[in-house]
């Protein structure tokens, strides 16, 4: 699974929004449709988008099925999303160094 198919997974507002459902823990299909616009089966077809996408897991309670945010399904998006700030971070590093440095006898 590559770190496209996760962001091309969460693209989709309503997906995103059945996602953040699951940051305080594990919720049924139920849970996560009553606090949002959307029916019980569109729910579902999202969380089947996200679990394709490796972003959820599930598991069978009673006759309910809970999902969970899948944590390792994540580090590939985390690492891709790092890569980013590293760069930056090095960028930025590099520019203070340089402004730091005293000016050369030359340019005076």
């Amino acid at each position: 699974m590559t770190y496209g198919a996760k962001l091309a997974a969460l693209a989709d507002p309503t997906r995103r929004a059945v996602f953040e459902a699951l940051r305080g823990g594990p919720r049924s299909v139920g849970e996560i449709a009553s606090g949002l616009p959307v029916s019980r089966p569109a729910v579902s077809q999202h969380l089947k988008a996200l679990k394709d996408a490796d972003l959820v897991r599930d598991e069978p309670r009673g006759t309910a099925r809970l999902y969970r945010i899948h944590a390792p399904g994540l580090l590939e998006l985390r690492t891709w999303l790092d890569g980013f700030w590293d760069d930056a971070l090095e960028r930025f590093k590099t520019f203070a160094e340089t402004e730091s440095e005293p000016p050369s006898e030359d340019r005076q």
